[in-house]
């Protein structure tokens, strides 16, 4: 069974740093596409970062220059850095995958395979 296990959210003061992880287990696949977005009550969900198989990145206009996306070549984990947080970083976050790769920066996240259950990163100032 895939499954998709975030972790690294807390809560931190402006200015500083976060790394997020993105486990995933249960597969191998070939090519992938993997994605993380970030919810906020009331405010719907952002695209923060992809990455795939090929090494494509793309990045929500919010956080670049800010945040890197990577991933390890020997599994398919996927990690955020997150510098320079602001307090408009507060959300969960949530990673999700895809059984190919990227076909466009931000492929819509419904139609994601599978999707973790989030991390909360609260951002204070």
């Amino acid at each position: 069974q895939v499954r998709l296990s975030e972790s690294g959210g807390d809560s931190v003061q402006a200015g500083r740093s976060l790394r997020l992880s993105c486990v995933v287990s249960g597969y191998t696949w070939s090519s992938f596409c993997i994605g993380w977005w970030r919810q906020v009550d009331g405010q719907g969900r952002e695209e923060v970062a992809t990455i795939d198989s090929d090494g494509k990145i793309a990045y929500g206009d919010s956080v670049k220059g800010r945040f890197t996306v990577s991933k390890d070549n020997a599994n398919h984990n996927v990690y955020l850095e997150m510098h320079s947080l602001k307090p408009e970083d507060t959300g969960m976050y949530v990673c999700a995958a895809v059984k190919s790769n990227c076909w466009v920066p931000f492929p819509n996240y419904h139609v994601m395979d599978y999707r973790g259950k989030g991390t909360l990163v609260t951002v204070f100032s």
